[in-house]
């Protein structure tokens, strides 16, 4: 049995959540829910430079929309808080105090301008460009001499400048690193926040973090973090950096700009546009969890509990990994699919508010919507597919604009007049107003007028939904009632005779 693991998610709110960032982010909840540990959200809010306002609330509700849980964190306190960095900010002094105390990391005199000067002389020399470590050497005079000054000073690690360290990641295995090319890393900044390097170690270690899973672009700080956990005399984490995400090309890493399917459809990258887009959290998570892992080589589509039962970082794939921009739509359509018609209705009632400006009170209660949505079910992939489908229902008057429109192929406006006639006086004939009733008497004007089907169907969806390509037929005819039926039916017929005579 796998131990229980201790896994966090630790978002900065310096912008909004990446979708690659939540595909990590999935891979440590499953992991923790996997082996029956805790899930803690940690927020890094110690860039205060590129501070977003509302980055925290999107990145929140986006994890939430999700599904991700967390067991620890800073809306539900646990035994570990605070759990937002800015917070904490006595402890990583407390820390950079003691590495400093005990030589494992030393404050650091030099201003911006001699760092600017320095990186000069290096690119003139064709030299590696880098901090040369001369506040590492200074004697205790010399930096009493740097203190009487006044100078600001920043806290740098003292990285050991022989031998190799080695990284036993649980997705890629062991990866070395020369300890000579590593650089002296600023541990604390002038202002007193932490970098990234020092507040992640230090976190990570009060929260009893067993498995530290991120990004592959964090496995080169990964052996600052070990020499930090090596100084403090901490135990170490494991560590599991999970691949890159490329474009749905697959040439190059997904940037924060909107993606494109080979067909020119738009996939968002951040997190919180999904649910503005129209799609499913559970398909999300279906689609995120098979990037880069894989519940078999055949089986697409999976609940959270299947998942959970079958996650190990050990079976992620390490190579990067193509968004499959095609499948996602297509596995959001097969969601949408599964939905009962009441949880489709109900899933739907906030985009057509938002996008027809209907209130949501007011479509809850309309029962045409609960008519029509067993017809389109089958063609949505989105859940914004719906407003442009069904807008023709909550529309006053039909605009059909050119009259030509009412005429079917082969059909002249003369006989179109006469068909429309015809369908006008069926309609008002039928007893009950029901698909099967409506399908047997147009089916049987049609043999009547020894007319193809369409040559009667075409002109009625025209007429009713102002649109070339509706709904099934006889459910629209039902949602949208007898009497706004025949009423837009007989505007077409008047639309239509108007036409002709002007010929």
């Amino acid at each position: 049995m796998t131990p229980p693991a201790r896994t966090r998610f630790a978002p900065s709110p310096t912008g909004y959540l990446h979708i690659g960032a939540a595909r990590t982010a999935l891979f440590a909840w499953l992991y923790a829910r996997h082996t029956g540990g805790q899930f803690i959200l940690r927020i890094e809010d110690t860039d205060r430079k590129r501070y977003v306002p509302d980055a925290l609330e999107k990145i929140i509700d986006g994890l939430q929309w999700l599904g991700l849980d967390w067991d620890e964190g800073p809306d539900i306190g646990g035994p570990h808080a605070p759990y937002t960095q800015s917070e904490r900010l006595p402890k990583y002094q407390e820390a950079a105090d003691w590495l400093v105390a005990h030589g494992h990391a030393y404050r650091c005199y030099c201003t911006p301008d001699e760092l600017a000067e320095m990186r000069e002389k290096q690119q003139a020399n064709k030299e590696k460009i880098g901090y040369d470590r001369r506040c590492r050497w200074l004697t205790p005079e010399e930096r009493a001499a740097k203190e009487a000054e006044g100078r600001s000073w920043v806290v740098r690690l003292a990285v050991p400048t022989e031998g190799d360290i080695t990284i036993d990641d649980l997705i890629r295995g062991p990866v070395t690193f020369n300890n000579a090319e590593l650089q002296d890393a600023v541990l604390l900044k002038a202002d007193g926040y932490p970098t990234y390097h020092l507040a992640v170690v230090v976190d990570d270690h009060d929260m009893a973090i067993t498995h530290v899973i991120r990004g592959e672009e964090w496995i080169s700080s990964a052996p600052l973090h070990v020499h930090l956990y090596r100084a403090f005399g901490w135990e170490m984490p494991l560590f599991a950096h999970t691949p890159s995400i490329l474009k749905p090309s697959g040439k190059g890493k997904i940037s924060k700009r909107d993606l494109q399917t080979p067909e020119g459809a738009v996939i968002p990258v951040m997190l919180h546009l999904y649910p503005e887009m129209g799609y499913l959290p559970e398909a999300l998570f279906n689609f995120l969890s098979g990037i880069g892992w894989s519940l078999d080589d055949h089986t697409e589509i999976y609940d959270r509990e299947t998942a959970i039962k079958h996650f190990d970082l050990k079976d992620i794939n390490p190579g990067p990994a193509r968004f499959p921009a095609e499948k996602l739509e297509w596995m959001n359509g097969v969601y949408i699919r599964m939905l009962s018609i009441d949880e489709l209705v109900q899933r739907l009632i906030p985009y057509l508010s938002r996008d027809l400006g209907i209130p949501e009170e007011a479509l809850a209660r309309d029962q045409r919507l609960r008519i029509i949505a067993p017809a389109i079910q089958e063609r949505l992939k989105k859940l914004t597919d719906a407003a442009p489908l069904i807008d023709f229902l909550y529309a006053d008057e039909i605009d059909i604009g050119d009259p030509r429109l009412l005429t079917p192929r082969k059909t002249t406006p003369e006989q179109t007049v006469d068909i429309l006639t015809g369908i006008i006086a069926t309609l008002e004939q039928v007893e009950s107003w029901d698909e099967e009733t409506l399908e047997t008497a147009l089916r049987g004007l049609a043999q009547e007028k020894g007319l193809k089907a369409g040559q009667v169907f075409s002109p009625i969806r025209q007429a009713v939904t102002g649109k070339k390509v509706a709904p099934p037929l006889f459910a629209t005819l039902v949602a949208v009632g007898r009497e706004t039926s025949l009423r837009r039916l007989n505007d077409a017929l008047n639309l239509l005779k108007r036409s002709v005579r002007e010929q």
